[in-house]
């Protein structure tokens, strides 16, 4: 399978437990890679064949910036679901972050990968 992949998309919103977190946008870090066969897009150069890279990404972004969530794992699983919406995704790997939020630590999160048929 071939990988298509959206690399440090930072966007603003609301997610944490603690009370100060349900208030305050924080930095969220979000990687995404999904697999697809682009050998048809490779032969057509047809973006209609393609895995529209910039319309996933504004999709990820505008449920990040609304979702309001309070664990990075449901984040993740919510951006997971919107990326095997695209017909031609099989697979998709998200790893969501969590910049400065341990002291000492540059960033924590979670990666979790699912199939179409799970």
């Amino acid at each position: 399978m071939d990988k298509t992949f959206i690399k440090d998309l930072l966007v603003r919103g609301i997610i944490g437990i603690r009370d100060w977190e349900r208030v305050t946008k924080q930095d969220i870090l979000i990687n995404v890679t999904v697999f697809s066969d682009a050998s048809r897009a490779g032969e057509s150069d047809d973006i209609n064949d393609c895995v529209d890279y910039s319309a996933l990404a504004k999709k990820i972004q505008a449920h990040a910036e609304s979702a309001a969530r309070l664990t990075v794992e449901a984040l993740a699983n919510d951006l997971v679901k919107i990326c095997l919406e695209q017909a031609s995704v099989r697979k998709a790997i998200v790893r969501v972050e969590k910049p400065g939020a341990v002291r000492f630590a540059k960033s924590v999160g979670v990666e979790i990968e699912r199939k179409r048929d799970e």
